[in-house]
């Protein structure tokens, strides 16, 4: 199989993950990841986001293995007839966000992100965000805990938790949902074309610090984060038949 599919195994470092991936290593050979076909990727969710960053820019697709609390990304675990569960996977392309910030200090520094782009106030006090999509400003000051921007593949994380709709994973929308609002209280968030660029712009800053996030990547004291879907990278996610992305986000619209 080594020969055959290039198999790269990546885990979470867990001891019980390890353990695995070293017995799949002994059966079904493993190559470095600049020669690799596929990637099983033993862990969580975590681990699936920190892969499919690592693959972004090569194209290599990566199915994963739940050795995680979550799974959400993840396929079950099995060491057996690895070669025929990769053969006959379904396929999900999923692309990310970009992030363009700009910092107090006056520097502008770039992220992508698969999940969302998140703001968070930094201290005690509430931050005062300003919302513009597409040039035009739709909320001159939202104060709040933070805001988000998610993808239809990240609608079920971070942003379901926050009350934000879960999106088709076909659907090219984006969930603008805002952390713990306050004023106005009654705002709930609005659905965006994948096409819309949204910029948000801190109020008080000095005083009232936030930070932006691309999935994992943070940046601290920010003025401005500018905020687009970037169709000029993708990633691919393989899951076992009957078990898609996208059957997952419509099962779990129907959970209680």
């Amino acid at each position: 199989m080594a020969s055959s599919l290039n198999v790269h195994f990546t885990t979470n470092e867990t001891a019980e993950a390890n353990a695995a991936a070293n017995r799949l290593m002994e059966r079904y050979g493993q190559v470095p990841l600049t020669e690799a076909t596929i990637v099983v990727a033993l862990g969580g969710d975590g681990l699936m986001l920190q892969t499919l960053h690592r693959v972004m820019r090569t194209g290599i697709p990566v199915y994963g293995m739940n050795f995680g609390s979550v799974g959400f990304m993840m396929n079950g675990f099995s060491e057996d007839n690895l070669a025929e569960r990769l053969e006959a996977v379904q396929r999900t392309r999923i692309f990310p966000l970009s992030m363009q910030v700009l910092d107090s200090s006056g520097t502008t520094q770039i992220a992508l992100a698969l999940n969302e782009v998140s703001l968070f106030r930094s201290t005690y006090q509430a931050a005062k965000i300003q919302i513009i999509v597409d040039g035009e400003t739709r909320l001159d000051e939202l104060i709040c805990d933070g805001v988000l921007l998610s993808t239809p593949a990240g609608s079920t994380a971070y942003n379901l938790s926050a009350h934000g709709p879960i999106l088709p994973i076909e659907a090219q929308l984006l969930a603008l949902t805002p952390i713990s609002p306050f004023r106005p209280r009654r705002w709930r968030g609005a659905i965006l074309t994948n096409r819309a660029e949204v910029r948000f712009v801190t109020h008080e800053a000095a005083k009232r610090p936030v930070s932006a996030v691309a999935d994992n990547i943070e940046f601290q004291n920010v003025l401005e984060v500018t905020v687009r879907e970037d169709r000029t990278h993708g990633v691919t996610l393989l899951f076992d038949p009957g078990t898609s992305l996208e059957e997952r986000v419509l099962s779990e619209q129907f959970r209680f």
